[in-house]
C-alpha cells in the first residue's frame, strides 16, 4: 500500500484531543468523549448479542436498528455545539421522532414477551448475557452524560431520554432473547 489514503491513524488525536463533528476538539478524558465511549461499548456489546440470534430474526433486526440509533447518539453528542443547525433528524441529531421510536419497540417487545416480576441474574444464553452487559454499558453512557451537561456541554434533553430508554429497550430484549431459559426458579 502506498500512499497516506491507506492509514488508519491520523495522529491529529496524538495531543489528548479528539475531534468533533462540525470542527473542533475536546479533551479524551472529557465527559462527553467517555459517554461517546460507553456508547461505542454499548453498540460492540449489542454486536456480540447479535451475533448469537439468527440473522433473520426480528430481534436481530430490531438489535441492529438500536446500533444505529446509537450512532445517531454519539453523533449528536459530539457536535460542534456552534454548529447544532446543521445536524439532521435520524442521522445526528436526536429529536423526540428517535425517543418515541424507542418506546413503541419496548412497548411492542413487552406486548409478545411480557416481562415477569422477578429479579433476573444475567447469563441464561450467551445473547441475553450480551445484552445485560450491553444495558450496564448503556446506563453508564447516560451518567457521563448527565456529567457533561453539568460541566458545561451541551447535551440535548432527547439524548438522555434516549440513552434512559435505551436501557430499557436492552433490558427487554434480554429478556425476549433468553426465553424459557430465563423462567424463575422456586428454590
Amino acid at each position: 500500500m502506498t500512499g497516506d489514503a491507506s492509514r488508519i491513524y491520523t495522529k491529529t488525536g496524538d495531543d489528548g484531543t479528539t475531534g468533533r463533528l462540525f470542527g473542533g476538539r475536546v479533551g479524551k478524558d472529557d465527559p462527553l468523549v467517555e459517554a461517546c465511549g460507553d456508547i461505542d461499548e454499548t453498540v460492540a456489546a449489542l454486536g456480540l448479542a447479535r451475533a448469537e440470534l439468527d440473522a433473520a430474526s426480528d430481534l436481530a433486526e430490531l438489535t441492529l436498528a438500536t446500533q444505529r440509533r446509537l450512532f445517531v447518539v454519539a453523533a449528536d453528542l459530539m457536535a460542534n455545539p456552534h454548529a447544532r443547525d446543521r445536524l439532521e433528524p435520524g442521522t445526528s441529531l436526536v429529536d423526540a421522532d428517535l425517543v418515541g421510536a424507542v418506546e413503541h419497540d419496548i412497548d411492542a417487545l413487552v406486548a409478545q414477551h411480557p416481562l415477569e416480576p422477578v429479579f433476573i441474574v444475567p447469563g441464561s444464553t450467551r445473547a441475553s448475557a450480551a445484552f445485560d452487559l450491553a444495558r450496564g454499558v448503556v446506563r453508564r453512557a447516560e451518567r457521563h452524560c448527565v456529567a457533561a451537561a453539568r460541566a458545561g456541554h451541551v447535551v440535548s434533553d432527547p439524548v438522555l431520554l434516549t440513552l434512559n430508554r435505551m436501557s430499557d429497550l436492552v433490558y427487554v430484549l434480554a429478556r425476549a432473547s433468553a426465553g424459557d431459559a430465563e423462567a424463575p426458579s422456586h428454590e
